[in-house]
């Protein structure tokens, strides 16, 4: 394929094909494992979904002494990220502010609202 002037637009054979590769990466399963769990905990899928994830991949992250780290630092970058947008998404900043606030006092199980 050849890449077009497009950026995420690649074209090669008559056919398109979209990709974005601003976060692509090699590394340790984990980051993406407590991922799905953030997300599971976080937006409300609920402790089942997140079980029936586990199980199919055949191992649950948060029994990784590694896990709650991790989990903690995927929590701020989802935090900062949306916090950076707030000059586009204004009423985005409350959200922000009381994800903030449940991370003070120490609320792994609150539920956020998708930004």
């Amino acid at each position: 394929m050849i890449p077009s002037a497009a950026g995420a637009l690649h074209v090669g054979s008559g056919d398109a094909v979209l990709c974005d590769w601003d976060t692509v990466c090699m590394g340790q399963p984990e980051w993406d494992l407590v991922t799905v769990e953030v997300h599971c905990r976080r937006f409300g899928h609920g402790q089942e979904h997140y079980q029936a994830f586990a199980d199919a991949y055949g191992w649950d992250v948060t029994r990784w002494s590694g896990y709650r780290t991790l989990a903690a630092i995927r929590e701020l970058q989802m935090i900062t990220t949306n916090a950076r947008k707030v000059p586009d998404a204004p009423r985005s900043l409350e959200e922000i502010k009381r994800r903030v606030e449940g991370i003070r006092h120490r609320d792994e199980h609150m539920l956020w609202k998708i930004l």
